[in-house]
């Protein structure tokens, strides 16, 4: 356990911020989730919202640093190829 006074600050600092990544990865997950259901089902209406809402989240996840900006761009890339596959 740290003794300094700015080493317990950032101990206190540091939690904060794993929480905040742990709460928005796991919203993305369900999110992610949410996509793959509705483009398995075939409902391509719901799998649109669904995919703008995903690039939504993903990009403000880079811009915060829970995940890295090419991750994300990746990750949008593969999306959209999934749902225009499945479209045409």
């Amino acid at each position: 356990m740290a003794n300094i006074k700015s080493a317990k600050k950032r101990i206190r600092v540091i939690d904060k911020k794993t929480a905040r990544n742990r709460r928005v990865r796991n919203h993305l997950k369900a999110i992610l989730k949410a996509y793959d259901a509705a483009l398995a089902a075939g409902e391509m209406e719901t799998a649109k919202e669904k995919l703008a809402l995903a690039e939504k989240r993903l990009m403000q996840a880079a811009s915060k640093g829970t995940i890295h900006k090419n991750a994300a761009s990746r990750k949008v890339s593969r999306l959209t190829k999934r749902f225009n596959k499945a479209n045409a």
